[in-house]
């Protein structure tokens, strides 16, 4: 009858433990592939079409002095092509075999120093340095992170693959056609300056109404109320009052610019 040698038994689970643990720590194996819907933490994953991917891009005119950031970056392709532009990008993924698959995809491509990928939530995640955000996540998680997104740096540039963020109406809808493009649409936004609220202006007030990137209020001079319509894009607004146009850029708590005829104004936040 053959010795049962604990011993030696306990040191073999010890090793297929350690090596099974070692190739989880390293992320999926060089032969994984992902499945079309294969479920995720919060989204099954669904990767973007190329040529969509090229057209999100476009849309927030990527440069290489831009840092990118895809929220739920899957297999690694929008980060991958932004850093082709020779943007820096950064990939936020859950799945530690897609993070994987990504850095080996960003390595063959030769873009590793530009593309970086990491293992995270995208919830507990601080994105607020990106020039740029992309996703393609479901339009309840985009609204979760809209406040988040709402309290960015004035310009930055969201760019979200079919889904919307609610009443927050995109700045400009892109939709490809053809019958192999599958997901066709994307929605740009530009995070508008935060001027709710009332401002001394020159010899009266304004009175701003916001919502999102649009405004509405009244201009005060003189004694006379004016009701005023304008826009923002990022820093940057424009508005009517009076059949004047005014424009100027938002810095904090001033606002300064030109209005129609080559005249200055100035606001300041009360």
């Amino acid at each position: 009858m053959k010795r049962f040698h604990w011993n030696r038994c306990f040191a073999v689970v010890l090793c297929l433990l350690f090596a099974t643990a070692s190739k989880y720590a390293q992320g999926a194996d060089e032969h994984y592939t992902p499945e079309y819907g294969q479920a995720g933490k919060n989204v099954v994953w669904v990767p973007t079409p190329q040529a969509l991917v090229d057209a999100m891009l476009d849309m927030a005119q990527v440069t290489p002095s831009d840092y990118v950031i895809d929220l739920g970056s899957g297999d690694g392709r929008m980060v991958i092509t932004a850093a082709k532009r020779g943007a820096t990008a950064l990939g936020i993924e859950y799945n530690p075999d897609l993070v994987e698959l990504s850095r080996r995809a960003a390595a063959k491509e030769g873009v590793s120093a530009k593309a970086t990928f990491e293992k995270a939530d995208i919830f507990e995640s601080d994105f607020s340095k990106a020039t740029v955000v992309t996703m393609f996540l479901l339009q309840d998680l985009n609204l979760k992170l809209r406040s988040t997104i709402l309290d960015m740096k004035p310009g930055t540039r969201i760019v979200s693959t079919e889904f919307g963020m609610g009443d927050w109406y995109p700045d400009q809808t892109t939709i490809l056609t053809g019958s192999d493009i599958g997901w066709n649409t994307a929605h740009f936004w530009i995070v508008p300056a935060q001027i709710d609220g009332t401002w001394q202006f020159d010899d009266g007030q304004i009175n701003f109404i916001q919502n999102f990137q649009n405004v509405t209020g009244t201009l005060t001079t003189m004694g006379k109320n004016v009701e005023l319509t304008g826009k923002l894009a990022g820093d940057t607004i424009s508005f009517t009052a009076g059949g004047t146009k005014y424009t100027g850029t938002v810095n904090g708590n001033t606002i300064s610019g030109t209005h129609d005829g080559g005249g200055s104004w100035k606001a300041t936040r009360i």
